[in-house]
């Protein structure tokens, strides 16, 4: 081997000279072998160092690059969702005003129509009594037709009197009773005359009232549908979130059980008997309008909303996961949104605060109590702006995100909790996009 390293590598001897003596080293084939190994390594080494790094570097650009894009895309995303939630809100506006326009429309016509009855009743009166007048005055002037005969004959047979109990009857009679038959044949001829005009009448009202309904029905038909639009996304939201509506609409009315106005039941019969079609139409309607209301102000109290406003990233969902901490499986009760420390957090829905300070693994928490039995959390704030007992509204501010408590970078977890029992908070995020 030494005879091998020899002819390859020869021995070298290194000389360090100074003022007074001149020393040198032997280099050893072995050794010159040896440190040309070393500073292969070395260099090698330093090569596969420096590809690593740029190759991560590169990876980790692209992955940032990747996750910008992803994070715009998604805030694009939820602007064409604010947009649209911002458009139906219009709508539903718009559809409010169209419906009260109809309905104070409808209550105009349902006075016209009211007022057309009652004529029309009138008119049917006053045609009763006039055609038993008539059938009355009729049978008077046939009765004095046959008396006026009955005394001509009595005259024409004893020379023109007639003894009735010592009593004659001259011309000046026959005159008296001919001029009453005339005049009541003249007041028949007026009757019949206001007969004819009465009837002409109630055939126009009759035409008047068919029009009239033609249009209550077309009236009744766009407003069915109209708050068909209207309710039927507040209630599949209702169902989607697991909340029994009927229930719901209980609870909500107990709250706001005051009537009157436009929302009392129409009724416009005085005499007991059941209330017509456009009645009872119009009855439903305001009935599907109290239910509108009511599911908006059972949306308004109900946690339907994001806790985050700001760019954030998702970073957890509701369920079994991975444990960060110790690497174990366990159950995730929420939702986790990541952000820059200080990201402001607000209330998802109108309720009072019963919890606001630390609290084990949550670091930071407060708790929000809704109605329905409903409770939200914000956990690991970096700030808490609301105190106990203190009544939010849905957009308030009430704190800052953070990385208190148990977590490994700053984000807020976001809970829902229905009669003490966790529940996918993304149930009432995703049902409130059909209709916010």
């Amino acid at each position: 081997m030494n005879a091998f390293l020899e002819r390859h590598f020869p021995e070298r001897r290194l000389f360090l000279k100074s003022e007074s003596e001149t020393r040198f080293i032997r280099l050893k084939p072995g050794m010159q072998v040896a440190a040309i190994a070393g500073v292969s390594a070395v260099v090698g080494w330093s090569i596969i160092a420096t590809a690593i790094l740029l190759m991560d570097s590169i990876g980790s650009g692209n992955f940032r690059e990747q996750a910008r894009r992803d994070q715009q895309v998604y805030q694009e995303r939820l602007n064409a969702l604010a947009a649209e939630r911002d458009t139906r809100a219009d709508e539903a506006l718009e559809a409010q005003g169209r419906f009260n326009s109809a309905l104070s429309r409808i209550s105009d016509m349902q006075s016209e129509l009211l007022a057309s009855e009652t004529r029309r009743r009138e008119l049917e009166t006053g045609i009763g009594v006039i055609q038993s007048t008539l059938r009355r005055t009729m049978n008077d002037r046939d009765t004095a037709r046959k008396e006026l005969d009955g005394l001509k004959v009595a005259m024409a047979e004893n020379g023109g009197t007639v003894g009735n109990g010592g009593t004659a009857i001259s011309d000046s009679t026959v005159d008296f009773l001919t001029t009453a038959l005339a005049d009541t044949a003249g007041e028949r001829d007026k009757v019949v005359a206001d007969a004819k005009d009465a009837l002409l009448q109630a055939d126009a009202m009759a035409a008047e009232l068919a029009l009239v309904r033609d249009q209550n029905d077309a009236i009744f038909r766009q407003l069915e549908e109209a708050m068909t639009v209207s309710v039927a996304p507040l209630d599949k939201m209702f169902r989607a979130a697991g909340l029994n509506t009927d229930s719901l609409i209980a609870q909500v009315r107990r709250g706001y059980s005051g009537q009157g106005g436009p929302l009392t039941p129409i009724s416009l019969s005085t005499m007991g008997e059941m209330p017509s079609p456009d009645a009872s139409r119009a009855n439903r309607l305001l009935n599907e309008m109290d239910r509108l209301n009511i599911y908006r102000i059972a949306a308004q109290k109900a946690p339907f909303a994001l806790p985050v406003k700001s760019s954030y990233r998702f970073t957890s969902g509701y369920g079994y996961r991975r444990d960060p901490k110790t690497g174990g499986r366990r159950m995730h009760e929420g939702v986790d949104f990541a952000g820059p420390v200080g990201t402001p957090l607000y209330a998802t829905g109108d309720g009072v605060v019963v919890h606001a300070g630390w609290q084990s693994g949550y670091g930071r928490l407060v708790k929000i109590r809704h109605e329905f039995g409903i409770e939200t959390r914000y956990a690991h704030m970096s700030r808490v702006n609301v105190k106990v007992g203190q009544r939010v509204s849905r957009g308030e501010r009430i704190g800052d995100m953070g990385a208190s408590g148990r977590v490994t970078g700053p984000h807020v977890h976001y809970e829902v909790r229905v009669g003490g029992q966790p529940v996918n908070p993304m149930i009432y995020i995703k049902a409130a996009t059909d209709v916010f």
